[in-house]
């Protein structure tokens, strides 16, 4: 009885014969071996030739059972469908119990893994069109040109008949398969240095070869010579832009291409330039002469008729921006004419274009429309008590508010070109707006202060050079009327700096002999004690002019010392 359960025992451990029914194992975290999954891989055939070649294993058998049609299947879950697609990448050994973890016996021999599935080979680009047959050449889009451009179909393998080889200044060099026929019909460079290299050749029919030595532009002639094979010309140089079409017209002409500049030619005149482009162009044509039935579109664009003109324009639109009555509109214009008309504008190289009496005719016209709108705010102010009159479209306030942006603009305009002294003196003698500021509101009169500060300002900073005189007789019309309006200039600046006034304001007040001075600063003293911050800081300037009238100097206390 004990013989019979052993040889069962070894019968079951040993698989006996191919006669013994095999018990499906079920799933288990043995240590064994892996279990049956329906994810493992084959066996190799090495390990499989013998259904009945296990009796002799004996001990832990290295082989796993083969898949039965009973055993425990696992294909509805997600990780087995998952990983059935991995084609035998996957160690059966990594694949143990989900709930428990079996040691791996680094005995257990374990089939070599495959190889990854390799890739195709990329096809080698083609260098030269010579080498590949006409029906093997990649299709060549015209906005991207290849290194040879053969636009004829040939069914011989002689119309590749000539080398052109290029040395750039760089060291770059560039060689190229052509059609000899196609390049010296349209150069006539070319076709004198082929007629040149068949005479020493010796008139054969082998190929011919030409080098062109110390290129500056190695792609720019590469591409004059892509565009004589090119069908559509203007289409292939839009696809390159215009930088390029530039430096093309350059080697176009060097090598005596005649279609290849009609073609960047009217190119070029029919698309918009940058700057960049334009000064390049302008140098092209400094160096280079063309014909002027083709270029004389672009010569146009390039060269004014009239080199004159400038001045009446400069003046046109001075005039234009002093008689816009929309505010955004006025804004821009004046800041276009501030960038045209500035010393370090680029588009300013000549200041003789800014005519001084035509910019001082607008002074005297805005001036006169200003004293006009007073009068009608004193005679309205008068009869009304109001202030605020609308005439037409426009209320008074907003017109008025407009000829003192105008005449604020213009000053700094002078100021910039060192014209402005007139303006200075101009002002100072405008005594109708000074006998009218007294009698207006305040609402409007505090406009005329504003003109008063940017002149203040522009003295204080030194930017304006004027006459004792003119100085002394601006601070007598118009310090007053500063120091009443100041107020309203801080609740209204609209752009003006008010701590610059209050500076600028004394420094200029500076400048003026000691006893107007005196006179000057206690008039401000008395409306500061009275009125504070709606009056300009001018402490500072007061504390220099006393120290300038009572203090006594080091010299002067030596000098007592002595005596």
């Amino acid at each position: 009885m004990a013989a019979e359960v052993s040889q069962g025992r070894a019968r079951r451990r040993g698989g006996g014969g191919g006669a013994a029914r095999v018990r499906p194992r079920s799933w288990c975290c043995s240590f064994a071996g892996a279990p049956q999954s329906p994810d493992l891989r084959p066996l190799p055939p090495a390990a499989a030739a013998s259904p009945a070649g296990a009796g002799g294993g004996g001990g832990w058998g290295r082989k796993l059972p083969p898949k039965s049609p009973s055993a425990p299947s696992f294909h509805g879950s997600p990780t087995s469908s998952r990983l059935a697609g991995l084609g035998g990448l996957i160690d059966p050994r990594r694949i143990l119990s989900p709930g428990r973890v079996s040691p791996i016996d680094p005995d257990e021999s374990v089939p070599p893994r495959l190889p990854p599935p390799l890739l195709p080979p990329a096809p080698s680009p083609v260098v030269e069109a010579a080498d590949a047959a006409p029906a093997e050449r990649p299709a060549v889009s015209p906005a991207v040109a290849p290194l040879v451009v053969v636009r004829e179909e040939v069914s011989s393998g002689d119309a590749l008949d000539l080398s052109l080889f290029l040395r750039g200044r760089d060291g770059r060099c560039v060689k190229m398969e052509l059609d000899s026929r196609v390049l010296c019909g349209c150069s006539a460079f070319f076709a004198a240095m082929a007629q040149r290299e068949g005479a020493a050749v010796g008139g054969g029919g082998g190929g011919k070869r030409i080098e062109v030595d110390g290129v500056d532009n190695v792609e720019a002639f590469r591409a004059a010579v892509e565009l004589m094979y090119a069908p559509d010309p203007m289409r292939w140089l839009a696809a390159a832009g215009m930088s390029r079409a530039i430096d093309l017209l350059e080697v176009c002409s060097s090598i005596m291409f005649d279609r290849g500049i009609k073609s960047c030619l009217a190119y070029i005149e029919a698309v918009p330039w940058s700057e960049n482009e334009e000064e390049k162009l302008k140098s092209l044509f400094a160096r280079c002469t063309f014909d002027e039935v083709i270029s004389q579109d672009i010569l146009a664009r390039l060269r004014p008729h009239s080199w004159n003109s400038s001045e009446d324009l400069t003046v046109q639109l001075v005039q234009a921006v002093t008689c816009s009555t929309n505010s955004g509109a006025r804004k821009d214009m004046q800041s276009l004419v501030n960038g045209l008309l500035s010393r370090s504008s680029v588009y300013q190289k000549d200041l003789s274009g800014i005519n001084k009496e035509s910019l001082y005719q607008i002074c005297y016209s805005c001036l006169e429309s200003l004293v006009d709108l007073f009068e009608e705010a004193t005679e309205s102010t008068e009869h009304t008590g109001q202030a605020v009159v609308v005439r037409g479209s426009k209320p008074l306030i907003e017109r008025v508010s407009r000829e003192t942006e105008n005449l604020g603009w213009l000053f700094n305009i002078l100021v910039n070109n060192d014209m402005a002294e007139e303006y200075v003196q101009l002002w100072a003698t405008q005594v109708s707006l000074i006998r009218m500021h007294d009698q207006a509101s305040s609402m409007i009169r505090y406009e005329l202060s504003r003109i008063s500060a940017v002149v203040f300002i522009a003295l204080g900073k030194g930017k304006v050079q004027c006459r004792g005189d003119v100085r002394s007789h601006l601070f007598h019309g118009w310090f007053s009327r500063m120091l009443l309006d100041f107020g309203w200039l801080q609740r209204c600046s609209r752009g003006l700096d008010v701590r610059s006034l209050e500076e600028n304001l004394g420094r200029a007040l500076l400048t003026l002999p000691l006893k107007q001075q005196q006179c000057l600063f206690e008039e401000w003293f008395q409306c500061y004690a009275s009125r504070g911050a709606e009056c300009p800081n001018l402490i500072r300037a007061f504390q220099v002019w006393w120290r300038r009238s009572f203090g006594r100097s080091a010299v002067e206390v030596q000098r007592h010392g002595f005596s």
